[in-house]
């Protein structure tokens, strides 16, 4: 398969709070942010809904040959789908 003259990105959406979950604070979020950076993640929104205290927070990274190759061809790695 050719790959595009454009990149390619998948994309990640982590909640955090919420009514019934307790709102995380900033030590929190810095080690779940740290740990998504580690692995590649770029944080390219939030969003915050103040009738739910829940905190979205949207990341991105490039897609690689083998994320691309799993999404296309699923149960090769032995998952069921």
């Amino acid at each position: 398969m050719a790959t595009p003259d454009y990149p390619l990105w998948e994309y990640r959406v982590g909640e955090f709070g919420g009514i019934l979950r307790h709102e995380p604070g900033k030590a929190e979020l810095e080690t779940v942010l740290n740990a998504w950076g580690e692995e590649g993640w770029e944080v390219i929104g939030t969003v915050y809904s103040d009738n739910t205290s829940r905190l979205r927070i949207i990341a991105k990274r490039p897609l690689s040959h083998a994320a691309r190759r799993k999404r296309s061809m699923p149960g090769l790695d032995g998952e069921m789908t």
